[in-house]
Formats: C-alpha cells, sequence, structure tokens
C-alpha cells in the first residue's frame, strides 16, 4: 500500500469488541501517536461544522437539538434503517474526517514524528489505508466480542451480535491487513502481541 507520507503511517482497525482501543492505548503509551478517527469526527461535529452542516442538508433539521448540536439517536435511526441514508452518512464523514486525518498527519511529519498510528474501524470504507505504509487488524472470538460489548455499552446479548453481523467479518480482516493481532488473552498477552505486531512492521523503518 503505497503512502505519500515519508514518515511511517499505520493502520489500525478491527471490529467492535476485539480490542482495538485497548491497542491504540498501549501504542499511546509506547509514545507512538494515534489519532482515533472516531474522536477526530466527534470533534468536527462541534458547530459551528461544515461537516455537521453537510449532515444537516442530507437529513433534515430532525437531526439537529435546540442547542444547534447533533441529535445522535434521531441520525442513528435513520440511517441504520436505510442502507442507502447510511452510505450517504458514510460518504459525508469520511470526506470530512480524512482530510482532518490528513492534515494532522502532515503536522506530524513536519515535527520530525517517525511514524504514526491511525485508528479507524471503518479505515478501508474509508479508503484510509492507501494513506498507511501497513495495517494492523485486532480480531478476537464472537462470543468473546459479545460479552466485551455486553459489558462495555450495557446492552443484551442479540443486540452485541446485531453490532457484530453489520460489520466485516474476520476474513475480510485477515485478507486486507498485513498483520492481525488475535486478542484471546488477557491484558499481558495483548501488550506482547502489541508489540511484537509493531516491532514486525517498523523495524528497519524507524
Amino acid at each position: 500500500m503505497a503512502a505519500q507520507q515519508k514518515m511511517l503511517t499505520i493502520g489500525l482497525t478491527g471490529p467492535t469488541g476485539a480490542g482495538k482501543g485497548e491497542v491504540a492505548r498501549i501504542l499511546d503509551v509506547l509514545g507512538v501517536p494515534v489519532l482515533d478517527a472516531d474522536r477526530i469526527y466527534h470533534e468536527l461535529l462541534l458547530p459551528p461544522s461544515p461537516c455537521l452542516d453537510a449532515i444537516v442538508a442530507a437529513f433534515g433539521t430532525s437531526v439537529l437539538a435546540q442547542n444547534g448540536t447533533l441529535l445522535r439517536p434521531a441520525l442513528r435511526r435513520i440511517v441504520f434503517s436505510d442502507k442507502s441514508a447510511l452510505a450517504t452518512l458514510n460518504r459525508i464523514s469520511h470526506r470530512f474526517v480524512m482530510e482532518e486525518v490528513r492534515a494532522r498527519l502532515a503536522e506530524l511529519e513536519q515535527r520530525g514524528a517517525p511514524a504514526a498510528v491511525l485508528d479507524a474501524p471503518q479505515l478501508f470504507e474509508a479508503g484510509a489505508d492507501a494513506d498507511c505504509h501497513a495495517v494492523i487488524a485486532v480480531l478476537a472470538p464472537t462470543e468473546l466480542r459479545v460479552r466485551r460489548i455486553m459489558e462495555r455499552d450495557r446492552i443484551d446479548a442479540s443486540t452485541a451480535m446485531s453490532r457484530i453481523l453489520a460489520q466485516k467479518s474476520d476474513d475480510f480482516f485477515r485478507a486486507h491487513a498485513d498483520t492481525v493481532i488475535e486478542n484471546t488473552g488477557d491484558l499481558e498477552d495483548l501488550k506482547k502481541a502489541t508489540l511484537a505486531a509493531w516491532k514486525q512492521l517498523t523495524e528497519g523503518s524507524l
């Protein structure tokens, strides 16, 4: 995967409940700059916001709260029941997020960072893998993911499973990632696996 930056850019992705966020935290503690695509998206929605304006233009003022911020439950009701609406939202959000991601990567490179991580659950959907030199996918067994999602989001098993089924399969991530972290053990096991994956992808490049 070609990338324009001289700085090494590693994509980090994986399905919900697999432990991608924990891997990002481990890398952050190591001193690696981590760009969180979800966090950037939420920042871009704070008014005044061209991203929010584009969403309102597409879905109407019913997705706005009285204070002018995004009414997330209203938007979720629209896009989760209509695949074309979800595709529209993704086109809008991916465009704005990737513009900001590329600006932040360029800033990190200017500051002399040897490497950075782009933490993005929809890395491939957004086409962000083209901006990365390599991609790490974090995976875990379905039953373990269900338990984690239930505990994290305080939802029932069927709702957790519906979220899992709405995402890409493990086979997809295995086929498209450069390395896979299997998050099946405890935190110490995950730290060791993360360090091994990072060394594998960066050795000789930093």
